[in-house]
């Protein structure tokens, strides 16, 4: 749901900061009056708002904790360089550590081990975890991650289940799954009333009826809860994971570092309340925000501490995104979704296509797809051919020139 149940469901920041800060004032000061952040700083939530902290203070005591959780938006790079970073600093202050990531599913556990153990190249791993297939955002943003926590001998963990999963307990619902179904997760706690309210927003931008048009949506609808469920699922699948992780440690318990979207930790609403349902209480959590948007939502709750990160330069054009979900199966890729208002809905490309052709090549793997529409140049149109209904279409995807 992009915090799609993956793509559905990303959880946007809407906010705006005061233009006027007045460059002689100092940094605490300025945050203090006008409730901004300046870039590359720390800050803490209090009633009053965000207060400027130093690394040394936010860090020595997310050190603390049994859990620290890192927000991120998934294809945002400066938001993996800050995990980066932040590992680093918390390694120094705690090197029994484990990682765990949000990308891989549990099946993938032995794979993890393997590549810490140094027996695969990057090619390997990617290869062998399905990188492509199960996540599908660029490796690159997250092998930093990776090789770090190999260089150290940090163990990583599988923190996700796979998508089949939560798809069908978006379909049917928790109840009506097989427990042999459910790879071991147990019950979530429930969403509280603040989490329903934010799920609601993103399940009405996602609402379809059976042939994937957009609909009317109400919080009375069955599949809204059957939404919530799915969404559940996935925090309590990423909470037990670190959670028993820990429980395997009892004499010497490391710090548990949790790699995953900030829509699943905001608010303490997703994960870090199912690991308080699951008894792990002293839980820190820290997001990535931009200094000069995020302003109205840094406020207390939001999390235990934000580190607020400039604007990019803006010749460093994101790479195009179709805002689609693909799925592969016997050598056919399918959209699973089609995210509203995306570049793909607006081609006119819908849910349950088949892609036949992009470029004038054939498709047959997922990988295609992504690698084509990744080396897309802004401003530039991409051809493609999919089978809906037995019928052949074809459409071409203008990419925008920013």
């Amino acid at each position: 749901m992009p915090l799609r149940l993956k793509s559905a469901v990303a959880l946007a920041i809407v906010s705006t900061c005061l233009a006027h800060t007045a460059a002689a004032q100092p940094r605490e000061e300025r945050s203090s009056a006008h409730n901004c952040l300046e870039s590359a700083a720390w800050y803490t939530m209090t009633q009053s708002g965000p207060r400027a902290s130093s690394a040394r203070e936010v860090l020595t005591e997310m050190s603390r904790r049994e859990v620290v959780l890192l927000g991120e938006q998934h294809d945002d790079p400066a938001h993996h360089q800050w995990q980066l970073q932040t590992l680093a600093a918390l390694h120094v202050m705690r090197p029994e550590m484990v990682i765990g990531f949000e990308s891989f599913p549990r099946r993938a556990q032995p794979i993890l081990d393997r590549w810490i153990a140094g027996e695969l190249t990057a090619r390997q791993f990617l290869e062998l975890t399905e990188w492509d297939k199960v996540w599908n955002y660029p490796p690159e943003l997250y092998l930093p991650l990776l090789h770090f926590a190999r260089l150290n001998r940090i163990p990583i963990i599988a923190l996700n289940v796979d998508r089949a999963l939560t798809e069908e307990v978006r379909q049917k619902g928790w109840d009506a799954v097989a427990d042999l179904l459910k790879e071991g997760v147990s019950r979530p706690a429930p969403a509280s009333d603040t989490y329903l309210d934010m799920l609601f927003e993103v399940y009405k931008q996602h609402a379809r009826d059976p042939k994937g048009k957009p609909a009317p949506a109400s919080r009375g609808d069955r599949a809204f809860r059957h939404f919530v469920e799915a969404q559940l699922v996935w925090d309590r699948a990423m909470a037990e994971a670190l959670a028993n992780r820990l429980a395997r440690n009892h004499s010497s318990r490391p710090l548990a570092v949790g790699i995953a979207g900030s829509g699943h930790l905001r608010g303490g609403h997703g994960v870090p309340r199912q690991l308080r349902d699951l008894g792990v209480e002293r839980v820190g959590t820290l997001l990535p925000v931009n200094a000069r948007r995020d302003c109205a939502e840094a406020k207390m709750g939001l999390a235990d501490a934000i580190f607020a990160l400039a604007d990019p330069p803006r010749e460093e054009a994101p790479r195009p995104r179709l805002g689609v979900r693909l799925e592969e199966s016997a050598g056919e890729v399918r959209l699973a979704e089609v995210v509203a208002g995306s570049l793909a809905e607006k081609t006119g490309l819908e849910r349950g296509d088949r892609i036949v052709t992009i470029a004038g090549a054939p498709v047959t793997r997922m990988a295609a797809v992504i690698a084509a529409v990744r080396a897309q140049p802004a401003g530039t149109w991409l051809p493609v051919e999919v089978m809906r209904n037995r019928e052949k279409r074809e459409f071409v995807i203008k990419f925008p020139r920013e």
